[in-house]
């Protein structure tokens, strides 16, 4: 499964019960899997956005910004000098459900006091990501390019890597890149809540 043992697949179905949820699960999985058949080899680190393929092995190293291991990250939370920002990608209600569907949203763990700002780590962005992605930065900033922020999403998830780097390009001079993301924390004894996109 994409999520951990504590997360919910990204959407749940109750239509026909049993049939729904199994296909849905499914689909998750096929769509967002990790290779575990991919190779230990250092993995190149790309001149631009990765486009594909967001659960694969990512590269040691992001240009521009620091990599934190475990105990680096949590040296920054329990400091409070930095913004933690999963960005976890988030599926919306489907369109043209059967009407008798009930849609539950499912439920999303992340770094307590962390900030989610979903879908803002694919490789091409819309124009309303990137606007929800440029605002949302200077909100949780206050407009101070300096400040120490923190991406991360599971291990081996593209999504940060991207994300970061993209925030390097709107200007941010303190970022930071937390390849371990959420499975790390958990391994370390840091909590995980259950958290809700920032509107």
């Amino acid at each position: 499964m994409f999520e951990n043992p504590k997360r919910a697949p990204w959407w749940l179905l109750i239509s026909s019960p049993a049939i729904l949820l199994a296909l849905s699960c499914a689909a998750v999985d096929v769509a967002y899997a990790v290779d575990a058949a991919a190779p230990a080899a250092a993995v190149p680190e790309p001149t631009d956005y990765r486009m594909e393929d967001f659960r694969k092995p990512v590269p040691a190293t992001l240009a521009g910004a620091t990599v934190l291991a475990n105990d680096a990250a949590r040296t920054l939370w329990t400091g409070k000098t930095a913004v933690f920002i999963d960005v976890y990608p988030h599926a919306p209600k489907p369109a043209n459900l059967p009407k008798e569907t009930l849609w539950r949203e499912p439920p999303h763990y992340s770094i307590e006091d962390a900030v989610w700002l979903p879908n803002v780590g694919y490789g091409v962005l819309s124009q309303a990501t990137e606007s929800y992605f440029k605002e949302r930065l200077a909100q949780i900033t206050g407009g101070d390019k300096t400040k120490a922020l923190v991406f991360f999403c599971l291990r081996d998830c593209w999504m940060s890597w991207n994300s970061a780097k993209r925030a390097m390009t709107y200007g941010y001079s303190s970022v930071n890149w937390y390849p371990d993301g959420t499975d790390g924390w958990q391994e370390i004894g840091g909590l995980v809540v259950e958290t809700k996109p920032l509107p």
